[in-house]
């Protein structure tokens, strides 16, 4: 067994593999209302499954049943939203006959897509040529859904939103923060791409501290003027790390309590994501409605465990519940740290793995005078042994997570033995 593998699991539910890498290159959807009106099951749940997806996440979504008559009814004593969804199994001449009354009742901003269950070029033109936004032939899956929604409302000249990714440790002191740093140094060194690092520890953030780092402003002075964020603003609140490497420190202060909002870090991150291809989110060990909501919104998300029972417990609640709230995405990516500590106790990264129904995407062994070294001179892994197998495997952490390769099964000198003894040592 090699420190990095990958293997497909069926963790993704009902959703195929290629409808989940769909949804992986569409952007959030704009705060937007959508009512739908359905004939079938078949349309009304992927659309209901849709209104739930995070990128939805800042769009009102109703589902009617009923189909145009029904819209037909609503809209004579309601006003009509920024988008219709009407599911229709009228033959053309009637679809278009009652898309010309519902016209009476719609204000001239609203959208429309029909879904349809007639394959008809000429059907589909006269629609378009009429105001309909879209015409989609049932049935249709929840990532067309999204991906009709996206191509209405987002706008595909404007700035690229850089990928957000999570890192969370299952308990405290497992090194999430640490791997968070080092992955995002990697990346801006290996790619020369800028990176954005967020330290969301507020209280107890060590950014500033491993990246040799004592700015006057950071996280803080947004989080608590919500109504001046902005990029130009955001911009005077980064410390520059190294060339591409900018980080939003944490004050690390105790002088104020920091309870926040379930939403209180989406405007920053919103933000953040605009100014850079890469945005990565310390996220502390702790379960509050804003740590939930990051978790959830994030591109991708990292949990970092030691090999203990503990670890294995709130990684699998973990797991859990993020397959709950991102049921439309690919599971948490899982990385095994400070593996093979002297006469500890552990458990196998095949045995910790099994329950979670994953493979750790790396493990990292037990290296006190490495990263010892690397924090008390301020300095990252690959400043302190470019040539060490850990910073090896960090950077194909990086590789990975930008989407530059996938993790492949190899031998890599070391770790491989490790992992053998690791195993043996049960």
């Amino acid at each position: 067994m090699s420190n990095l593998a990958y293997e497909p699991t069926d963790d993704a539910g009902e959703l195929a593999q290629r409808e989940i890498s769909a949804l992986q290159a569409l952007r959030p959807i704009p705060r937007i209302s959508i009512q739908a009106f359905c004939d079938t099951d078949g349309v009304a749940n992927p659309i209901e499954r849709a209104a739930e997806d995070r990128r939805m996440a800042k769009a009102h979504v109703k589902v009617h049943m009923g189909g145009i008559a029904t819209a037909i009814e609503f809209y004579q004593s309601a006003p009509t939203p920024n988008l219709i969804m009407l599911e229709s199994r009228s033959e053309p001449k009637q679809l278009l006959e009652q898309l010309a009354q519902l016209s009476e009742h719609c204000d001239p901003t609203t959208k429309v897509v029909v879904i349809g269950h007639y394959n008809d070029v000429g059907l589909y033109r006269e629609l378009i040529r009429n105001g309909i936004s879209e015409y989609v032939i049932a049935p249709v899956s929840m990532a067309d859904i999204v991906s009709v929604v996206s191509t209405i409302f987002v706008d595909p000249d404007a700035e690229p939103i850089g990928r957000s990714i999570a890192f969370v440790g299952a308990k405290g002191g497992v090194g999430s923060s640490t791997l968070a740093h080092n992955v995002a140094w990697a990346m801006s060194t290996l790619f020369k791409s800028e990176v954005v690092v967020a330290d969301l520890d507020l209280a107890f953030g060590t950014a500033n501290i491993n990246f040799d780092q004592d700015p006057a402003q950071g996280i803080a002075e947004a989080v608590f003027s919500p109504e001046r964020i902005d990029e130009v603003y955001l911009d005077r609140l980064l410390a520059q790390c190294a060339e591409h490497l900018s980080l939003l420190a944490a004050p690390s202060t105790l002088e104020r309590v920091y309870d926040f909002d379930a939403d209180a870090f989406s405007q920053i991150i919103d933000t953040a994501q605009r100014t850079a291809p890469v945005l990565i989110l310390d996220v502390p060990h702790i379960w509050s409605g804003w740590s939930k909501t990051t978790l959830m919104k994030a591109d991708e998300v990292v949990i970092t465990a030691t090999p203990e029972l503990a670890n294995l417990r709130n990684t699998k609640n973990l797991m859990d519940m993020l397959k709950r709230l991102r049921p439309n995405d690919p599971p948490p990516k899982l990385v095994l740290n400070q593996a093979g500590v002297p006469k500890r106790p552990e458990i196998t990264a095949q045995d910790f793995a099994e329950p979670l129904g994953i493979t750790p995407m790396a493990i990292i062994p037990f290296e006190p005078q490495l990263f010892g070294n690397a924090s008390n001179n301020g300095r990252m892994l690959g400043e302190m042994d470019t040539k060490s197998p850990i910073v090896a495997t960090v950077n194909e952490i990086a590789h990975v997570l930008t989407g530059r390769s996938e993790i492949k099964v190899k031998k890599k000198a070391g770790l491989g033995n490790f992992l053998g003894k690791l195993k043996r040592g049960k």
